[in-house]
């Protein structure tokens, strides 16, 4: 049977924490890391048996800090082009290394997390880790590269702005000067001339603090000086050392890379890189982070990535009708709009990138994110992905340091997590420390994604969207109740979610077409058998409504059986 992948998110620098200090922009010896080390196997097992085929290592590659490894010969970074003082995981400053905070023994980091990727093979797991294409730390300099790389900018003629084999786009003659507030600009010692372009395509020296200021811009062979000419043929140097990156990678036995913004690359890189990967292991997966919807169909060209995620589609319906601001009924036609690549979107209700379910500027409830959750992990065969915490109902209310108190868990600073470090309980990984409440949310998602996983109806079969059929059900409230059927000529299921704070009472409207196209055969008789909430069986008769209670911000899964 074909798995239906879930990938389980998590920052090991945040994630193995084990420290309480949490001193607002404290250095990483006041508020500590997690390490490889931390991620043992049996918390992999763990994942493992709660349903999960992948974990996304965020915050693995070398990416530049404001803490001091100059003694292990790591070059001196520069805190005031550092966003945080453990620094933006998106800002490699070395991808041929992985971040000595990450380590017991600095020295040996790399056979640690050599070791990491073993034992997440040994649990039965994939490792998917970011491949940052589009830019890399302002301050980047390899010191771990293969004898025969040479380092991105070694060889560019500084005084271009643009040149098809230059790795980095030039203001020449202009130093970097970045906006930054007055007592900022006070310790600034860090200089730049000719100024590079800043990662967020910014053609200025005067980057503000609003832009990706902390990162510079890698040239692809665009000229956006000049139309946008592009210079693809002699193949870029900086493709070559993508490429050659990205392999040095998979040699590692990564099986996955999620590609950050990777729509501001080229597609042509993609398509000419891409293939290269595969020839040599087959069963590695891209997944994309895009956000251009009239893209999409090019990014999954044969010769492209896997999978896309699905922010700007479900993930922002979803959220929306969670909190009341649209009917359910949207979610049809959001649906709708991607059509028949649905099953290649990488759905999600948390990442590192967007606001907790449980933070006050969402649901201020991890429970209440049920339905959601429900309606994401069954609405298509596609991928899932979980952000770690997010079963627990992490909040992500603290106020970290450069990351202020927005609903978001913190990838800039050093510290540690509430309910991660409770569950890490000084390794044993266990709910002794955890609520009530928490052991309830983490026994849901577990149960879910379990379920999600044995249910060949799930991860293979069909998807019938009901909610045309009760637009004119007195008894089905469309705006807040969603409901569908998966399945296929063996079995069926009826998933039926609710997103009101109240539990509703329905009826549901099975029309004959649903099953026939299904191709299920159906008799005078049947019941719903029940499998995530334990409800009683429920008997109906063809033809006739089918009356269920759903719980507030809940749903439920289940079984047609026909007698």
């Amino acid at each position: 049977m074909k798995e239906k992948i879930f990938i389980y998110q998590m920052l090991p620098r945040l994630f193995g924490n084990k420290s309480e200090a949490n001193i607002k922009n404290g250095s990483m010896e006041v508020n500590g890391s997690g390490k490889f080390n931390d991620i043992t196997l049996d918390l992999l097992i763990k994942l493992k048996n709660s349903g999960y085929t992948h974990i996304w290592y965020i915050g693995v590659i070398a990416h530049a800090s404001a803490t001091d490894y100059t003694t292990y010969g790591i070059p001196k970074e520069y805190p005031e082009i550092i966003k945080g003082k453990a620094g933006s995981p998106y800002a490699i400053r070395d991808y041929y290394d992985v971040d000595p905070d990450l380590a017991v023994d600095i020295k040996n980091r790399m056979i640690e997390f050599e070791e990491l990727i073993a034992r997440t093979h040994t649990a039965g797991l994939k490792a998917i880790i970011d491949n940052v294409a589009n830019h890399v730390a302002r301050n980047y300099k390899s010191v771990n590269r293969p004898t025969f790389v040479k380092d991105f900018g070694e060889d560019d003629d500084k005084m271009k702005a643009f040149s098809p084999q230059n790795n980095f786009y030039y203001l020449p003659d202009q130093q970097l000067d970045i906006q930054l507030s007055p007592e900022k600009k006070e310790n600034f010692n860090y200089t730049e001339f000719p100024a590079k372009v800043t990662g967020n395509d910014c053609f200025t020296y005067k980057p503000t603090q609003y832009d990706w200021y902390e990162t510079v811009k890698l040239n692809y062979g665009i000229d956006f000086h000049n139309a946008n000419t592009s210079y693809f043929n002699p193949i870029p140097d900086t493709w070559k050392k993508m490429k050659d990156i990205l392999l040095y990678w998979a040699d590692k036995r990564v099986n996955g890379f999620r590609c950050d913004m990777a729509e501001m690359v080229p597609i042509e890189f993609w398509k000419w890189c891409i293939p290269q990967i595969k020839a040599k292991y087959p069963e590695i997966i891209f997944i994309a982070e895009i956000y251009n919807p009239s893209q999409y169909r090019n990014f999954l060209d044969k010769n492209c990535f896997d999978y896309l995620y699905d922010k700007v589609g479900l993930y922002d319906v979803l959220r929306d009708v969670s909190c009341g601001y649209r009917p359910s009924s949207d979610i049809s036609f959001i649906l709708n709009n991607v059509g028949d690549i649905q099953d290649k979107m990488l759905n999600f209700m948390e990442n590192h990138d967007e606001q907790r379910i449980a933070s006050d500027y969402f649901l201020k409830d991890g429970l209440k994110g049920k339905a959601a959750m429900i309606t994401t992990c069954c609405i298509n065969k596609n991928p899932v992905m979980i952000y770690s915490g997010q079963e627990f109902g992490e909040k992500g209310m603290d106020e970290e340091g450069y990351s202020g108190k927005n609903g978001r868990t913190t990838i800039f600073d050093y510290w540690s997590v509430d309910t991660l470090r409770r569950w890490n309980n000084e390794g044993k990984w266990n709910d002794e420390l955890l609520t009530s409440e928490e052991n309830q949310l983490n026994e849901f998602y577990s149960k879910l994604i379990t379920l999600c996983n044995k249910e060949k109806s799930i991860s293979q079969g069909l998807f019938y969207d009901l909610m045309q059929a009760n637009y004119d059900n007195q008894d089905f409230d469309s705006t807040r109740l969603f409901t569908f059927l998966r399945g296929s000529a063996e079995d069926v299921l009826l998933i039926i979610v609710n997103f009101d704070r109240l539990d509703k009472e329905c009826a549901i409207y099975i029309p004959y077409h649903a099953y026939t196209f299904l191709n299920k055969e159906v008799s005078s008789k049947g019941k719903l058998i029940p499998l995530l909430v334990n409800d009683e069986e429920i008997a109906f008769s063809e033809n006739q409504s089918i009356n269920i209670m759903v719980g507030a911000n809940s749903g439920n899964i289940f079984r047609i059986n026909f007698s």
